[in-house]
Parts: structure tokens; sequence; C-alpha cells
């Protein structure tokens, strides 16, 4: 049945199309860009806060990457 679906829709102009993809994706109940900034900066202030009081400990990029290709190579 979804490729049927899938077919029609690809018959429809592209005006068409792009209504529906709008709809389909208002409908799937993802967070908005808005919401999603929004729990970005949340998460900024709260490593932020980790790492000023000693929760979250920074390390090194160098260190990072030389970790990694030990592990996996190159």
């Amino acid at each position: 049945m979804t490729n049927k679906i899938y077919e029609q829709a690809l018959d429809l102009p592209a005006d068409d199309r792009m209504v529906l993809i709008d709809k389909l994706l208002h409908s799937a109940n993802l967070p908005t860009q808005m919401e999603i900034d929004k729990l970005w900066a949340e998460e900024v202030e709260k490593r932020s806060k980790d790492i000023e009081s000693g929760k979250a400990k920074l390390i090194p990029g160098e260190e990072v990457f030389r970790k990694i290709r030990k592990r996996f190579g190159k």
C-alpha cells in the first residue's frame, strides 16, 4: 500500500507534493527548529555549569584524537 501511495504522490505536480510533504511532516509531531535550539541552549548551559563546578573534566582535543588513533589505528 505504501508503494502505491508513493507512486501516486510522484504523479502530483511539484507544488502539491510540497504541500503533501509539509502536511506529513507536521503530522509526525517532530520538534520545531525553535524547540531544538532551546534544547541545545539548555544542554550548553548544563555542560557549562558542569565544567565550572568541576563535575565535568575537559580533555584537550589533541589527547582525544591521539586516543582515537591509538584505539582505531591510523
